[in-house]
């Protein structure tokens, strides 16, 4: 394999470069079998540093799969939104108060946070959003516009970003806690399901096969990322499932579930949906990520 000395920079810091022999090395590697631990045992046995060895072959390997994904009729991969968790931390600092990371997944892309919103600032939602409330839409992929779905039997609204002070300080804290520019962020929906309502599974993205979506695409891209916050607790059901994977995730006030989907296809395993509520009511806030501004 190419050496690490033959792979440096003229930097001061002589970091390790990735140049096109190493690209190509590591891609024939691939192809002809050989694990990413054991490519990564021959670069650090000749010389590379472990933590650029992990970085490139996370690169190379990703840009290979991405090309090798769009040639076979797939939508190129975008980048996400992504908490900082490399270092396993038990909090995410968020500003004004520290969030719990609670469960991580890595395929597909979910992180569930503990003590996004106190509960005084999910009672503010809640009070705030209910002379609005309105039967639930989707989105008509086919003309751009939105429809009544019998599969979404909620009730909501939207705020428009920055409406007050609530909604302000919770768009901050999402912003930082998911590396994502505030600007790219849909306005907040609230949610509300009485007993029986429900959500069926049903993926985030836009279909990039609907006529109607390049008119969605206009004001921000694709959506890349969903943030879904809990602000009450019902008695029974209501928990937010992702069939592919086979989980379930209770509904808890103040708590949010993330979730990234870095192309518009289902290979991206984000199929999820709200389980009907049995006893009480749900509240949620939901929080929706383009690729750029949102306008």
């Amino acid at each position: 394999m190419p050496s690490a000395s033959s792979n440096r920079t003229q930097s001061s810091a002589g970091q390790q470069a990735v140049t096109p022999e190493l690209r190509q090395w590591i891609i024939a590697q691939a192809q002809a079998g050989f694990t990413a631990p054991t490519l990564l045992k021959s670069m650090t046995d000749s010389g590379w540093n472990e933590d650029v060895a992990v970085d490139a072959l996370e690169a190379v390997l990703r840009d290979h799969l991405n090309t090798v994904a769009v040639e076979q009729g797939l939508p190129a991969a975008s980048a996400v939104p992504e908490p900082s968790l490399e270092d396993s931390p038990l909090f995410v600092d968020v500003g004004d108060r520290k969030v719990e990371v609670l469960m991580e997944v890595a395929d597909p892309r979910i992180v569930l946070f503990g003590g996004l919103l106190s509960r005084e600032e999910c009672e503010a939602l809640i009070e705030a959003a209910q002379p609005r409330l309105a039967r639930s839409k989707t989105v008509e992929t086919r003309t751009g516009g939105e429809e009544v779905n019998a599969s979404r039997t909620s009730e909501g609204m939207f705020f428009q970003r920055g409406e007050n002070d609530v909604v302000k300080q919770l768009e901050a804290r999402i912003a930082r806690l998911v590396n994502w520019p505030l600007e790219n962020g849909e306005g907040l929906q609230i949610l509300h399901y009485g007993p029986g309502a429900e959500y069926k599974p049903h993926y985030d993205y836009f279909d990039p096969n609907e006529p109607g979506t390049p008119t969605i695409l206009k004001r921000g891209g694709q959506r890349v990322g969903t943030l879904v916050i809990y602000l009450n607790n019902p008695d029974k059901g209501g928990g937010t499932v992702f069939p592919d994977i086979h989980l379930e995730v209770s509904p808890r006030q103040g708590n949010a579930v993330f979730f990234s989907y870095e192309r518009a296809h289902p290979n991206t395993k984000t199929l999820h949906g709200g389980s009907p509520v049995i006893e009480g009511e749900k509240w949620i806030a939901t929080k929706w990520l383009r690729q750029g501004e949102f306008n």
